[in-house]
């Protein structure tokens, strides 16, 4: 029993077409109709477009239509069987525009979360301290001591109840008054959310008289 293929070479062969004629006849390339010929369905297009070169061909070499698509349906192999697959192109990467205005997207939108995590966190976390001097347990023989720290740029600070300004780097000299009563002195720094901080530094007063 004769195949689709064979029937397409014989007659083509009758009608002395060769695989360019063809190819002019039909607008189909010669590497499928070969392959049509050959039954090489893995290298041809989906069924409906087969179907149509078939016919196609057919209709050039005096072929009747209805029998040759008739004897491909017969011989074409089954839906199961995957025909023409696609590349595997799954693993290999590509960069493209979209891509590049996703990965752009995602970094700006990474980055203003951090900024207003940082924010936040900044505004809800106490102020940072550090007292340079007076150091803990420091004699202190004058009337006025001095205060010299650095915090949070953004902080209210306190040395003793008295207001200190705070330079633009968070540095701080106060100079406090000292009495004879006087134990400790006592640094307060207090973040905008009202979260405070406080070091304290014991002293021992001896006034020169």
């Amino acid at each position: 029993m004769k195949g689709i293929g064979e029937v397409i070479r014989e007659k083509r062969t009758k009608k002395r077409y060769s695989l360019d004629r063809l190819e002019k006849e039909t607008k189909i390339k010669k590497e499928f109709i070969k392959a049509i010929e050959r039954e090489s369905w893995e290298d041809l297009p989906e069924f409906p477009v087969l179907i149509g070169f078939v016919k196609n061909i057919a209709g050039v070499l005096k072929i009747n239509p209805t029998q040759t698509v008739a004897f491909l349906r017969r011989d074409y192999p089954p839906k199961s069987l995957r025909i023409n697959p696609k590349p595997d192109v799954g693993g290999k990467f590509t960069w493209s525009p979209r891509l590049t205005f996703l990965v752009g997207t995602v970094a700006v939108l990474i980055f203003i979360f951090g900024y207003l995590v940082f924010q936040y966190l900044k505004f809800t976390n106490p102020p940072s301290l550090e007292v340079e001097s007076p150091r803990e347990g420091q004699l202190v023989y004058q009337t006025t001591l001095k205060v010299v720290g650095k915090t949070s740029p953004e902080a209210t600070l306190k040395v003793n109840n008295q207001l200190v300004l705070v330079d633009g780097d968070g540095g701080f000299v106060a100079e406090v008054e000292i009495f004879e009563g006087t134990q400790e002195v006592v640094v307060e720094a207090t973040s905008r959310s009202g979260k405070e901080t406080t070091v304290s530094r014991k002293i021992k007063v001896e006034l020169n008289r």
